[in-house]
């Protein structure tokens, strides 16, 4: 292999033109976009992106829990197949490139390989899915990565179908609404492949241009309710009030205390509270709290679990108020496949791209896949480090660098025939 190779074939100008075009899907005047799951500018990004696979020859593909594929057979019914992909739904008023990056590098990617095929009469030796994953954000309905844990057997289809939003409808009927109730199959890949924005300063700190995530931290997601009594906010005496509001203060404070005790292992939040019934002039008869604790160990994770549930009677008792878990979402902690990690590694050396390690803190759709087929996550530098914000920018040059990267491996793998093993000894 050459110290460095010659940047060619991937696509950057198709690249920027559909990205681009993405972007216009649920634009918000600040140069965000608002395109949560299943809702109606979630739908014509959607459209549009099958529109665009299909014109290229892919067949276009809905599960019946609403992921969105684009297959080509460019090696017959029995090769391996390799998917790349993401999601391309956002959080409300979230950023261009989260989840969208993924996506329209990988179809810019596989057509680029094509055309390279095509150009030097290289038979492929693999076919290829375009994965847009549906509600991996779980902005709007929880838990987050619900497409792609359906799809990994991780969650039932009929509770996934049956979640709701804050308006009450469900996942089965909005799918249905907006035409996306599936019923098409679509079968384990033999390797899955998924870019993404950083989302912190790590990268851009130490001038990295590339880095293979090694390790997804674990996370459990906790639904609280807190109930206290409903009554008005003048009369009432302070010693009568039963504030559900207060109590789940209390409890947030105590969220953020576990993560002040485990510093750098330990990341928490409460980033939603539903309120009932939430009018200024009513003292709160209940919150629902939704917190976040995620950690690189397991250990972590059960004491933090273990030091809230113990903590919640007292923390509720002191504003007169009862707080109840009513659910919690589990995401083990793991490892990404080391063979993929040292493809990526190799394809940044090649391109003299700067390189680092890092762990995902977030959740990628690549997680529940992995426990069916080796995958990874493959990260760019984010400016800032900003991510689920309208000012989320990754520089084009990066962009175009992570393309580079994926074609890359494409190459490799498809070389070995879809083989790992084979692909790194290449």
């Amino acid at each position: 292999m050459p110290d460095t190779f010659h940047r060619t074939g991937f696509d950057a100008a198709l690249f920027e033109q559909l990205m681009a075009k993405v972007s216009d899907f649920g634009a918000t005047p600040m140069g965000g976009v608002d395109r949560m799951a299943l809702t109606d500018d979630h739908k014509a990004a959607r459209d549009w992106f099958a529109a665009e696979m299909k014109a290229r020859g892919y067949e276009v593909l809905v599960d019946p829990i609403g992921n969105l594929f684009g297959r080509i057979e460019l090696a017959g019914g029995n090769a391996r197949t390799v998917m790349v992909g993401s999601h391309l739904d956002s959080q409300p008023l979230g950023g261009r490139f989260d989840g969208a990056y993924g996506v329209i590098a990988a179809l810019a990617a596989v057509e680029s390989y094509r055309a390279e095929c095509a150009a030097t009469g290289t038979e492929p030796q693999c076919n290829f899915v375009i994965a847009d994953w549906m509600n991996e954000e779980g902005a709007r309905f929880q838990p987050s990565l619900l497409g792609s844990s359906v799809f990994a057997e991780m969650l039932d289809l009929d509770f996934a179908l049956a979640r709701q939003d804050r308006d009450g409808r469900s996942v089965g009927d909005e799918l249905k609404r907006i035409g996306y109730d599936g019923t098409d199959k679509v079968g384990i890949p033999d390797v899955y492949l998924e870019f993404h924005i950083e989302g912190d300063d790590k990268m851009e700190t130490s001038g990295a241009r590339i880095a293979p995530f090694r390790r997804h931290w674990g996370a459990l997601k906790v639904k609280i309710e807190v109930t206290g009594q409903q009554n008005h906010t003048g009369p009432t005496p302070m010693e009568d009030r039963r504030d559900a509001v207060l109590g789940a203060a209390y409890i947030i404070a105590e969220v953020r205390r576990l993560a002040d005790t485990a510093p750098d292992t330990l990341f928490t939040s409460v980033a939603r509270v539903d309120i009932s019934p939430n009018s200024p002039n009513i003292v709160p008869g209940k919150a629902v709290l939704f917190a976040e604790l995620r950690a690189p160990e397991a250990a972590t994770l059960d004491w933090a679990e273990s030091g809230l549930k113990d903590a919640l009677p007292g923390l509720a008792e002191k504003a007169f108020t009862e707080a109840e878990i009513v659910s919690i979402d589990r995401r083990p902690a793991g490892k990404f496949d080391p063979r993929l990690i040292r493809l990526a590694e190799e394809a940044a050396d090649g391109f003299a791209l700067p390189r680092m390690d890092l762990d995902t803190i977030g959740g990628h759709d690549a997680i529940p896949v992995l426990t069916r087929c080796p995958a990874i996550v493959v990260a760019v530098p984010s400016v800032g480090g900003v991510i689920h914000r309208h000012d989320e920018f990754t520089k084009p040059e990066d962009l175009a660098a992570g393309g580079d990267v994926l074609l890359q491996m494409i190459r490799r793998i498809d070389a070995a025939g879809g083989d790992l093993d084979k692909a790194v000894e290449a």
